[in-house]
């Protein structure tokens, strides 16, 4: 890789990491249903200036339904009930594990040795942190959170069905289709007052925060990403991702003091490592056909 898209990519990386501090933050003053949906009011704003890709509409919601609307609902509502930032971007990125899985059901995709000795140490670090579970936050909100890593495994394998495509206005599309759910969401679960103080009294850290999410993590980072896969393989970019609970953990203990136990530190540390396996190894083979 070229020296300035190894640097986008790890300003990918603290970019992503640092909007799960952001997140924690606009979830002071938003249910997890309304931040999110202003969220991707604002990284949906593109739509105005490009034309809709060449992918048809059940497609398009499809995978914004799972790769956006899922992954940051159920993130957002695991910080919103105490889950620790820098664990929910280990969680969320244990992504890898289930897209592998999921690409032996769908793709017929079966994982190499070194992927399965990487899924195994990703499984048992992800085991360790359920042994400390209902201490500092209920078992009900970490089942939630588990619900990000899945839809967003589960959009990464509908993208590939988006081939062909320019990769910004692919996103700015898919940005396009949470905010209407997420806002009738918000509505019957905080109720149509609830959200319009919240929405009349917001701080400025509140603002730029949602903002930030919108148009610098969605948006920009997202289409970054995106180029960088289109002019690199998989497997020189997506590595990069692993900064990325580095940060949020990081962050997370310079802004709010978090500090992790024994057990839950090295389960996070298990799980980092256990993905750098998977994504370091070489690609699942394909199981061919029998005729």
């Amino acid at each position: 890789m070229k020296p300035v898209d190894i640097g986008l990519a790890i300003l990918v990386a603290v970019i992503w990491g640092l909007a799960f501090v952001a997140s924690r933050i606009a979830l002071e003053e938003f249910s997890p249903a309304l931040m999110t949906a202003l969220r991707f009011v604002v990284a949906a704003v593109p739509c105005l200036f490009v034309r809709k890709p060449d992918v048809s509409w059940p497609l398009l919601i499809a995978i914004s339904g799972t790769l956006f609307l899922g992954q940051f609902l159920a993130q957002a509502y695991g910080l919103a009930h105490g889950v620790p930032v820098g664990l929910t971007s280990v969680i969320v990125q244990s992504q890898a594990l289930f897209t592998i899985a999921f690409s032996v059901v769908a793709f017929r995709e079966i994982p190499t040795r070194v992927q399965g000795v990487g899924i195994a140490v990703a499984t048992t670090g992800l085991l360790m942190i359920c042994g400390t579970v209902g201490y500092d936050f209920s078992a009900g909100a970490f089942l939630v959170l588990m619900g990000s890593p899945i839809t967003f495994a589960i959009g990464n394998l509908l993208l590939r069905r988006a081939r062909n495509v320019p990769m910004f206005d692919l996103f700015a599309w898919l940005c396009l289709v949470p905010p209407l759910p997420l806002l009738a969401l918000a509505l019957v679960t905080d109720g149509a007052q609830a959200s319009l103080n919240s929405l009349i009294h917001i701080s400025r850290t509140a603002l730029a925060c949602t903002v930030a999410l919108g148009l610098i993590s969605t948006s920009i980072a997202y289409w970054l990403w995106g180029r960088l896969l289109r002019d690199y393989t998989a497997a020189q970019v997506v590595p990069f991702a692993l900064l990325v609970p580095f940060v949020g953990a990081a962050a997370s203990s310079i802004v709010f003091g978090e500090r992790f136990g024994p057990l839950r530190l090295s389960g996070m540390l298990i799980v980092v490592c256990g993905i750098a396996i998977m994504l370091l190894s070489k690609r699942s083979q394909v199981v061919p056909e029998i005729v």
